[in-house]
């Protein structure tokens, strides 16, 4: 098995060459997409995500994990969800639109798309922030 393993894309007919796409780019693809839905508070990476994004690093594939497959492209999302939220509402929506962005940009038909909720994010009342921000400064 290769180091890196790109997803070929169906050639077309001309003689201008072949298409790979990394799996890195739909990592990224999906993590955009999915920031994008209301209702996310944080997509939730691994110890090695945290630790470079500690160090400045951004890194918009954060939380995506992708798996190809003699299957097809299996896609896993951890997310942390706003409190007060329809969790199944905002899972589906994730789902439609990493499907949406994926076969708009790059022409690829996932497999499947799993949504892991892995956290809730309850928001602080305005009078704690200011009682927070206080006492840090």
């Amino acid at each position: 098995m290769s180091e890196y393993q790109m997803l070929d894309i169906e050639e077309q007919e001309n003689d201008l060459g072949k298409v790979e796409i990394s799996p890195e780019v739909i990592e990224v693809i999906a993590g955009l997409a999915t920031s994008e839905v209301e209702g996310i508070a944080a997509l939730r990476g691994n110890l090695a995500t945290d630790v470079a994004e500690r160090f400045g690093r951004k890194n918009h594939g954060k939380g995506v994990k992708v798996e190809l497959g003699d299957d097809g492209v299996v896609i896993d999302v951890s997310i942390v969800a706003n409190y007060g939220i329809s969790v199944p509402d905002v899972a589906n929506q994730v789902q439609r639109n990493i499907q949406q962005a994926l076969e708009t940009m790059t022409s690829i038909a996932m497999d499947k798309i799993n949504v892991h909720v892995v956290g809730i994010q309850f928001e602080q009342p305005e009078e704690q922030q200011g009682q927070l921000e206080q006492t840090t400064e």
